[in-house]
Protein backbone atom coordinates (compact mmCIF):
# COMPACT_ATOMS: atom_id res chain seq x y z
CA UNK A 1 0.00 0.00 0.00
CA UNK A 2 1.00 3.54 -0.46
CA UNK A 3 1.98 5.40 2.31
CA UNK A 4 2.95 8.83 3.44
CA UNK A 5 6.54 8.00 5.91
CA UNK A 6 9.19 10.05 7.30
CA UNK A 7 13.27 8.55 7.81
CA UNK A 8 14.64 11.59 9.67
CA UNK A 9 12.78 14.57 11.90
CA UNK A 10 12.65 17.73 9.97
CA UNK A 11 10.55 20.35 7.75
CA UNK A 12 8.01 18.84 5.39
CA UNK A 13 10.65 18.05 3.17
CA UNK A 14 11.44 14.94 4.74
CA UNK A 15 7.65 13.31 4.24
CA UNK A 16 8.07 11.21 1.09
CA UNK A 17 5.76 8.64 -0.57
CA UNK A 18 6.69 4.84 0.33
CA UNK A 19 5.25 1.31 -0.25
CA UNK A 20 4.70 -0.72 2.85
CA UNK A 21 3.03 -3.97 3.63
CA UNK A 22 -0.81 -3.83 3.77
CA UNK A 23 -1.75 -4.39 7.91
CA UNK A 24 -4.14 -7.11 8.76
CA UNK A 25 -7.09 -6.48 11.02
CA UNK A 26 -6.10 -8.80 14.99
CA UNK A 27 -8.57 -9.68 17.24
CA UNK A 28 -11.01 -6.69 18.09
CA UNK A 29 -9.83 -3.83 15.36
CA UNK A 30 -10.51 -3.36 11.68
CA UNK A 31 -9.20 -2.77 8.88
CA UNK A 32 -9.65 0.53 7.11
CA UNK A 33 -9.62 1.37 3.37
CA UNK A 34 -8.50 4.76 4.05
CA UNK A 35 -10.43 7.64 1.86
CA UNK A 36 -9.51 10.34 3.76
CA UNK A 37 -7.10 11.31 6.61
CA UNK A 38 -7.24 14.47 8.58
CA UNK A 39 -4.48 16.31 9.55
CA UNK A 40 -3.48 18.18 13.48
CA UNK A 41 -0.65 20.34 14.86
CA UNK A 42 0.70 17.25 16.57
CA UNK A 43 1.16 15.59 13.20
CA UNK A 44 3.75 18.84 12.01
CA UNK A 45 5.33 18.54 16.08
CA UNK A 46 5.79 14.76 15.72
CA UNK A 47 7.52 15.31 12.64
CA UNK A 48 9.82 18.09 13.69
CA UNK A 49 10.33 17.55 17.07
CA UNK A 50 12.33 14.74 18.78
CA UNK A 51 10.68 14.04 22.65
CA UNK A 52 7.44 13.96 21.87
CA UNK A 53 5.34 10.81 22.31
CA UNK A 54 6.73 8.82 19.44
CA UNK A 55 10.21 7.49 18.97
CA UNK A 56 12.45 7.78 16.29
CA UNK A 57 11.67 7.82 12.50
CA UNK A 58 10.50 6.01 10.66
CA UNK A 59 6.61 6.12 11.00
CA UNK A 60 3.16 7.04 9.39
CA UNK A 61 1.93 9.85 11.25
CA UNK A 62 -1.73 10.37 11.20
CA UNK A 63 -4.34 9.39 13.83
CA UNK A 64 -7.66 10.80 11.90
CA UNK A 65 -9.77 8.66 9.85
CA UNK A 66 -12.51 8.48 7.31
CA UNK A 67 -13.10 5.08 4.99
CA UNK A 68 -14.87 1.94 4.85
CA UNK A 69 -14.31 -1.38 6.35
CA UNK A 70 -12.63 -3.85 4.26
CA UNK A 71 -11.77 -6.65 7.11
CA UNK A 72 -12.27 -7.19 10.88
CA UNK A 73 -10.77 -9.04 13.08
CA UNK A 74 -11.84 -12.01 15.30
CA UNK A 75 -14.58 -10.12 18.25
CA UNK A 76 -15.74 -7.78 16.08
CA UNK A 77 -19.32 -7.00 16.57
CA UNK A 78 -20.07 -3.19 15.48
CA UNK A 79 -18.81 -3.36 11.96
CA UNK A 80 -18.66 -5.17 8.56
CA UNK A 81 -16.64 -4.83 5.25
CA UNK A 82 -18.40 -2.17 3.56
CA UNK A 83 -19.45 -0.27 6.42
CA UNK A 84 -18.49 3.42 6.15
CA UNK A 85 -16.58 4.70 9.54
CA UNK A 86 -14.78 7.56 10.75
CA UNK A 87 -12.77 7.72 13.98
CA UNK A 88 -9.39 8.57 15.72
CA UNK A 89 -6.32 5.87 16.08
CA UNK A 90 -5.49 5.19 19.98
CA UNK A 91 -3.83 8.55 20.53
CA UNK A 92 -0.49 8.58 20.23
CA UNK A 93 0.72 5.46 19.56
CA UNK A 94 -2.14 4.19 17.24
CA UNK A 95 -0.62 6.74 14.36
CA UNK A 96 -1.06 5.51 10.71
CA UNK A 97 -3.43 7.66 9.29
CA UNK A 98 -1.56 8.83 6.20
CA UNK A 99 -1.78 5.40 4.16
CA UNK A 100 -4.25 3.96 1.81
CA UNK A 101 -5.52 1.08 4.81
CA UNK A 102 -5.04 1.34 8.33
CA UNK A 103 -6.10 -1.26 11.50
CA UNK A 104 -7.05 0.27 14.58
CA UNK A 105 -9.47 -1.23 17.61
CA UNK A 106 -13.17 -1.69 16.41
CA UNK A 107 -14.48 1.34 19.30
CA UNK A 108 -12.09 3.81 17.97
CA UNK A 109 -14.73 4.07 15.12
CA UNK A 110 -18.16 5.21 14.49
CA UNK A 111 -20.32 4.97 11.90
CA UNK A 112 -20.00 8.00 9.28
CA UNK A 113 -22.53 10.32 9.03
CA UNK A 114 -24.30 10.25 5.98
CA UNK A 115 -24.32 13.79 5.24
CA UNK A 116 -20.95 13.99 5.51
CA UNK A 117 -18.20 13.13 2.69
CA UNK A 118 -15.44 11.52 3.79
CA UNK A 119 -13.16 14.70 3.79
CA UNK A 120 -15.35 16.32 6.02
CA UNK A 121 -15.50 13.20 8.64
CA UNK A 122 -12.02 12.91 8.83
CA UNK A 123 -11.54 16.30 9.51
CA UNK A 124 -13.81 15.84 12.78
CA UNK A 125 -12.15 13.29 15.04
CA UNK A 126 -9.26 13.92 16.61
CA UNK A 127 -10.05 17.70 16.89
CA UNK A 128 -13.61 17.35 17.98
CA UNK A 129 -12.79 14.50 20.10
CA UNK A 130 -10.66 17.12 22.26
CA UNK A 131 -13.44 19.64 22.79
CA UNK A 132 -15.90 16.98 23.51
CA UNK A 133 -13.83 15.82 26.19
CA UNK A 134 -12.46 18.79 27.30
CA UNK A 135 -15.80 20.57 27.48
CA UNK A 136 -18.20 17.64 28.83
CA UNK A 137 -16.41 14.89 30.27
CA UNK A 138 -13.99 16.97 32.00
CA UNK A 139 -15.78 20.22 32.68
CA UNK A 140 -19.12 19.24 32.66
CA UNK A 141 -20.41 22.67 30.77
CA UNK A 142 -24.22 22.88 30.16
CA UNK A 143 -26.52 25.37 29.75
CA UNK A 144 -26.56 28.62 31.21
CA UNK A 145 -22.60 29.05 31.73
CA UNK A 146 -20.48 30.91 30.29
CA UNK A 147 -17.25 29.44 28.05
CA UNK A 148 -14.01 31.05 27.16
CA UNK A 149 -12.58 29.40 24.03
CA UNK A 150 -8.72 30.55 22.90
CA UNK A 151 -7.71 29.57 19.66
CA UNK A 152 -11.78 29.55 18.90
CA UNK A 153 -11.04 29.55 15.23
CA UNK A 154 -8.73 26.98 14.82
CA UNK A 155 -9.33 22.77 14.38
CA UNK A 156 -9.96 22.16 18.13
CA UNK A 157 -11.49 25.76 18.35
CA UNK A 158 -14.41 25.73 15.81
CA UNK A 159 -15.47 22.77 17.30
CA UNK A 160 -15.71 23.92 20.57
CA UNK A 161 -17.49 27.00 19.93
CA UNK A 162 -20.30 24.44 18.36
CA UNK A 163 -20.05 21.73 20.60
CA UNK A 164 -20.65 24.86 23.79
CA UNK A 165 -23.49 26.41 21.85
CA UNK A 166 -25.05 22.85 21.67
CA UNK A 167 -24.94 22.40 25.29
CA UNK A 168 -27.08 25.76 25.70
CA UNK A 169 -23.35 27.46 26.85
CA UNK A 170 -22.84 31.16 26.22
CA UNK A 171 -19.50 31.11 24.02
CA UNK A 172 -16.93 33.70 24.44
CA UNK A 173 -13.88 33.24 21.79
CA UNK A 174 -10.32 34.95 20.99
CA UNK A 175 -9.28 34.86 17.46
CA UNK A 176 -7.90 37.86 14.85
CA UNK A 177 -9.94 40.41 13.58
CA UNK A 178 -10.36 38.78 10.10
CA UNK A 179 -11.88 35.64 11.50
CA UNK A 180 -14.66 37.19 14.01
CA UNK A 181 -17.48 36.49 11.21
CA UNK A 182 -16.58 33.54 10.69
CA UNK A 183 -17.36 32.60 14.60
CA UNK A 184 -20.08 34.55 14.83
CA UNK A 185 -21.49 32.58 12.56
CA UNK A 186 -20.99 29.19 13.55
CA UNK A 187 -22.25 30.31 17.37
CA UNK A 188 -20.09 32.39 19.14
CA UNK A 189 -21.72 34.94 21.47
CA UNK A 190 -18.70 37.40 22.09
CA UNK A 191 -15.22 37.38 20.36
CA UNK A 192 -12.54 39.19 21.26
CA UNK A 193 -9.34 40.54 19.21
CA UNK A 194 -6.50 38.97 21.37
CA UNK A 195 -3.52 40.99 19.54
CA UNK A 196 -5.24 44.76 21.03
CA UNK A 197 -6.97 43.37 24.13
CA UNK A 198 -5.81 41.84 27.13
CA UNK A 199 -8.58 38.77 27.41
CA UNK A 200 -7.62 38.43 31.11
CA UNK A 201 -8.63 42.01 31.74
CA UNK A 202 -11.53 41.70 29.61
CA UNK A 203 -13.37 38.84 30.56
CA UNK A 204 -14.92 38.08 33.95
CA UNK A 205 -16.88 35.31 35.77
CA UNK A 206 -16.57 32.53 32.98
CA UNK A 207 -17.79 29.23 33.94
CA UNK A 208 -14.68 27.06 32.13
CA UNK A 209 -11.72 28.33 29.91
CA UNK A 210 -10.53 26.15 27.11
CA UNK A 211 -6.58 27.29 26.20
CA UNK A 212 -4.73 25.65 23.55
CA UNK A 213 -2.09 28.30 23.56
CA UNK A 214 0.57 27.84 26.21
CA UNK A 215 1.08 27.95 30.08
CA UNK A 216 1.61 31.72 30.18
CA UNK A 217 -1.86 31.99 28.71
CA UNK A 218 -3.23 29.67 31.01
CA UNK A 219 -2.06 31.27 33.93
CA UNK A 220 -3.40 34.77 33.29
CA UNK A 221 -6.71 33.18 31.61
CA UNK A 222 -7.28 31.46 35.18
CA UNK A 223 -7.96 35.56 36.66
CA UNK A 224 -11.16 34.98 34.56
CA UNK A 225 -12.83 32.31 35.90
CA UNK A 226 -15.61 32.59 38.48
CA UNK A 227 -14.71 30.93 42.01
CA UNK A 228 -14.39 27.35 41.82
CA UNK A 229 -14.44 27.75 38.11
CA UNK A 230 -12.15 25.19 35.89
CA UNK A 231 -9.89 26.00 33.22
CA UNK A 232 -8.33 23.09 30.58
CA UNK A 233 -5.24 22.61 28.97
CA UNK A 234 -4.53 21.03 25.72
CA UNK A 235 -0.69 21.18 26.81
CA UNK A 236 -0.06 18.03 29.08
CA UNK A 237 2.90 18.66 29.36
CA UNK A 238 4.51 21.48 31.40
CA UNK A 239 6.95 23.47 33.51
CA UNK A 240 4.25 25.13 35.46
CA UNK A 241 2.21 23.74 37.97
CA UNK A 242 -0.94 24.78 36.86
CA UNK A 243 -3.03 23.07 39.62
CA UNK A 244 -1.39 25.12 42.59
CA UNK A 245 -1.65 28.53 40.62
CA UNK A 246 -5.29 27.88 40.28
CA UNK A 247 -5.58 26.75 43.75
CA UNK A 248 -4.30 29.92 45.05
CA UNK A 249 -7.02 31.90 43.18
CA UNK A 250 -9.63 29.72 44.30
CA UNK A 251 -10.10 27.74 40.96
CA UNK A 252 -9.21 24.57 39.41
CA UNK A 253 -6.85 23.89 36.33
CA UNK A 254 -6.51 20.70 34.69
CA UNK A 255 -4.24 19.34 31.62
CA UNK A 256 -5.67 16.59 29.08
CA UNK A 257 -4.77 14.52 26.34
CA UNK A 258 -7.41 13.13 23.79
CA UNK A 259 -8.28 9.51 23.83
CA UNK A 260 -9.83 7.30 20.99
CA UNK A 261 -13.54 7.02 22.24
CA UNK A 262 -16.40 5.31 20.83
CA UNK A 263 -18.94 7.21 23.11
CA UNK A 264 -17.39 10.50 22.31
CA UNK A 265 -17.66 9.54 18.45
CA UNK A 266 -21.44 8.79 18.51
CA UNK A 267 -22.14 11.92 20.40
CA UNK A 268 -20.31 13.68 17.66
CA UNK A 269 -21.63 12.28 14.59
CA UNK A 270 -25.44 12.45 16.14
CA UNK A 271 -24.45 16.38 16.51
CA UNK A 272 -23.40 16.35 12.86
CA UNK A 273 -26.76 14.62 12.27
CA UNK A 274 -28.85 16.96 13.68
CA UNK A 275 -27.27 20.09 12.65
CA UNK A 276 -25.52 21.55 15.57
CA UNK A 277 -21.27 20.26 14.40
CA UNK A 278 -19.96 21.00 10.74
CA UNK A 279 -16.25 20.76 10.22
CA UNK A 280 -14.95 23.91 8.30
CA UNK A 281 -12.12 22.57 6.06
CA UNK A 282 -9.54 25.00 5.20
CA UNK A 283 -8.11 22.81 2.38
CA UNK A 284 -7.60 19.33 1.14
CA UNK A 285 -4.57 18.19 -0.76
CA UNK A 286 -4.01 14.74 -2.13
CA UNK A 287 -1.93 11.99 -0.43
CA UNK A 288 1.03 12.38 -2.32
CA UNK A 289 1.24 16.37 -1.61
CA UNK A 290 1.41 15.48 2.38
CA UNK A 291 4.43 17.51 2.69
CA UNK A 292 2.68 20.58 0.93
CA UNK A 293 -0.55 20.28 3.87
CA UNK A 294 2.38 20.04 6.27
CA UNK A 295 4.19 23.14 5.32
CA UNK A 296 0.90 25.18 5.12
CA UNK A 297 0.14 23.57 8.66
CA UNK A 298 3.53 24.84 10.01
CA UNK A 299 2.45 28.52 9.57
CA UNK A 300 -0.31 28.18 11.76
CA UNK A 301 -2.80 30.49 10.60
CA UNK A 302 -5.13 28.28 8.80
CA UNK A 303 -9.26 28.39 9.28
CA UNK A 304 -10.24 24.84 10.26
CA UNK A 305 -8.74 21.62 9.14
CA UNK A 306 -6.83 20.22 6.33
CA UNK A 307 -7.24 16.80 5.59
CA UNK A 308 -5.12 14.80 2.95
CA UNK A 309 -7.19 12.35 0.53
CA UNK A 310 -6.40 9.08 -0.77
CA UNK A 311 -8.17 8.00 -4.36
Amino acid sequence: MRAISQQTLGGPEVLTEVKLPQPVAGPGQILVRVRAAGLNPTDWRHRATAGLFLPEPPFVLGWDVSGEVAATGIGVTLFRPGDEVFGMLPYPHGHGACAEYVVGPARAFAPKPGTLDHTQAAAIPLAALTAWQALVDTAGLGAGQRVLIHAAAGGVGHFAVQIAKARGAYVIGTASAPNHAFLRGIGADEVIDYRDTDVAEAVRDVDVVLDSIDDDNSIRSLRTLRPGGLLVTLRAFGAVDLAAEAEALGVRAIRMLVEHDHSGMLALAGLVESGALRPTIARSFPLSAAAEAHALGDTGRTVGKLVLTVP
